[in-house]
C-alpha cells in the first residue's frame, strides 16, 4: 500500500467537459433566478 501512495499519479490536468454539458449549465444558468425578499432568498427555474 505504502508503494501506491508514493508513486507519481497520472492524473490529467487538463480537463475537457463534453459540448453538451456545458450547453446544459448554460442554460440552467440563463432559467436561474434568484429574489431576495428582506433576509430570505427564493430560487426558480424559468421554464
Amino acid at each position: 500500500m505504502a508503494k501506491l501512495y508514493s508513486e507519481k499519479n497520472s492524473i490529467k490536468n487538463e480537463l475537457e467537459p463534453k459540448e453538451e454539458t456545458v450547453n446544459f449549465l448554460l442554460n440552467y444558468s440563463k432559467a436561474l433566478s434568484v429574489i431576495n425578499c428582506n433576509k430570505l432568498k427564493f430560487e426558480a427555474l424559468l421554464n
